[in-house]
């Protein structure tokens, strides 16, 4: 478990003595179920219940010789419980309490990412309002191509936590399903009475039909939903970090009173928080593969999938959290630049209007091919010139465009305003 990155909540989920908590919470259940059919004494029940606690060093230190947790768990709480103990895992097998105890887990952690996902929300919406009429420059390929504002940008990464969320929410229905039927899911030993009892008492679903586990689609199927998360969180990043570069510079993450952004170099404010999320998107990345790579196993189940889910759940659900977390604080504060927004988009000579003179040109009754290779040839004449000429006056003096169109046309193209006209109606889609 990583606990460097993980905050108070999500790291209790993966404690040790939580996991154990879990188990003896699931063991006492399905005694007090056994004792409710007449399986068991009631009695018994009362007792293991009464008596029953966690020995974190007992566990330990029979686990040492037996070299199997859950028979380690078991005998301590036997030792406490006295001949009563015998009536512990009854019919059960090792992956009932494993896997039924990992889907509360699963079904906990999702709680809180989902809550860190609407925290993010609702910064993105602040931020995508505010800057609703932000014009900026909108870019393809890294090149200059249509002006945009800087709402939009963000309107869309909240439209995409939207998703995300949703695919979270559903992904954590899918993961919330237990079973407590026995070594190879027969109900040999116990009845699917005690099962619905149980999971029911935990919140969560019977698994419908089982081997000797849960099986691992299930768990794959999260983790690819926390990799696409946190790919979203990389791409979101990732523009941070170049409108933050020195020659754009039109947003940047905040800088904290006494921070330093370089050994060497005093000046520098680096987009370390960003860099970070772009970095911890890689684990999770790689630990979804992980998941993949654990859901073909031998027969009604080997343990394979076990050591690897010792890591990537816990350490996926902490750097989820973190990322989000760190992220959101990124958002809250950003810093953003307006003025050198217009600044940039003055940069390339005002080429950047050319579609408006293309859709002129044809609606007026030119060929596309002619009117694009018209308007073509201007800005391509203009960024050869690299400032010296603007590309609103060489369309304004061209006598071929002048031709067409009327000098007010032309000079009506280059308004960025009009490129936010339908900015009102995508609002309304979004943040409805």
């Amino acid at each position: 478990m990583i606990k460097r990155y993980s905050r108070p909540a999500m790291q209790a989920l993966w404690q040790t003595k939580k996991r154990y908590d879990l188990w003896l919470k699931i063991e006492l259940l399905v005694c007090e179920a056994l004792a409710d059919q007449g399986e068991i004494p009631k009695e018994a029940a009362a007792k293991i219940r009464s008596k029953a606690k966690i020995n974190l060093h007992r566990i330990d230190e029979l686990e040492k010789t037996v070299k199997h947790d859950v028979i380690a768990f078991l005998s301590s709480i036997t030792e406490q419980v006295g001949e009563v103990g015998r009536y512990l895992h009854w019919g059960m097998t090792s992956s009932d309490l494993t896997d039924t105890a990992l889907a509360v887990v699963l079904r906990q952690a999702s709680d809180i990412l989902i809550d860190d996902l609407s925290t993010l929300m609702a910064v993105l919406e602040k931020q995508a309002l505010q800057h609703k009429e932000t014009i900026m420059m909108g870019r393809s390929h890294g090149v200059h191509g249509e002006p945009i504002t800087f709402g939009l940008k963000l309107a869309i990464w909240y439209e995409e936590v939207r998703r995300n969320r949703l695919r979270l929410c559903q992904a954590r229905e899918e993961i919330a399903f237990g079973k407590i039927s026995g070594s190879m899911g027969t109900y040999a030993h116990l009845s699917p009475a005690v099962e619905e009892a149980v999971l029911q008492r935990l919140g969560l679903q019977p698994e419908p039909v089982a081997n000797q586990i849960v099986q691992r689609d299930r768990h794959a199927h999260y983790m690819q939903v926390l990799a696409l998360i946190a790919a979203s969180l990389e791409k979101f990043a990732i523009e941070i970090r170049h409108l933050q570069r020195t020659e754009v510079l039109e947003a940047e993450e905040p800088f904290e009173i006494g921070q330093k952004g370089s050994s060497s170099m005093p000046h520098k404010r680096n987009p370390i928080g960003c860099e970070n999320i772009c970095g911890l998107s890689r684990v999770i990345r790689a630990n979804a593969m992980s998941a993949l790579e654990n859901v073909p196993l031998w027969h009604e189940r080997d343990i394979s999938h076990s050591s690897v889910e010792r890591i990537i759940l816990p350490d996926s659900t902490l750097l989820l959290d973190f990322m989000l977390y760190r992220f959101t604080k990124i958002m809250d504060r950003l810093c953003v630049y307006p003025k050198k927004m217009t600044e940039n988009m003055e940069k390339s000579d005002g080429v950047v209007y050319s579609q408006k003179l293309l859709l002129l040109l044809i609606q007026k009754g030119m060929k596309r091919e002619t009117a694009y290779q018209m308007v073509q040839e201007i800005a391509l004449s203009v960024l050869e010139k690299k400032g010296a000429r603007s590309f609103k006056k060489e369309a304004g003096s061209n006598p071929a465009l002048l031709a067409q169109l009327s000098k007010d046309e032309i000079l009506a193209c280059f308004d960025p305003k009009a490129y936010l006209k339908q900015v009102d109606h995508i609002y309304k889609r979004v943040f409805h």
